[in-house]
């Protein structure tokens, strides 16, 4: 199982940003797919989840109706699309599956929110 994320980057208060999950060794059709969060400092929260039947989705209260997570079957990827981003966005942000009894992470992509 390899988990890679792209996409992070500074970027102004109210901008946006589109993360990307790039997964090998399973499909992620197949399973519950979350992005995590990580500020300094600050414990890992899950910000987003799509489930693996029927597409349902859960987010934080922090960012519902701001960030968006997706799945693209044939390109075995999940995206989080970020809008109207605020400073305390800023975080190292995650791609994870629990598959197998095992959490598996990536290695994280910086977002930096700041003016």
């Amino acid at each position: 199982v390899q988990l890679v994320e792209s996409g992070g980057g500074l970027v102004q208060p109210g901008g946006s940003l589109r993360l990307s999950c790039a997964a090998s060794g399973f499909t992620v059709s197949s399973y519950a797919m979350s992005w995590y969060r990580q500020a300094p400092g600050k414990e890992r929260e899950l910000v987003a989840t799509i489930a693996s039947t029927g597409g349902t989705t859960n987010y934080a209260g922090s960012v519902r109706g701001r960030f968006t997570i997706s799945r693209d079957n044939a390109k075995n990827t999940v995206a989080l699309q970020m809008n109207s981003l605020k400073p305390e966005d800023t975080a190292v942000y995650y791609c994870s599956v629990y598959r197998s009894r095992i959490r598996y992470w990536g290695q994280g992509t910086q977002v930096t929110v700041s003016s």
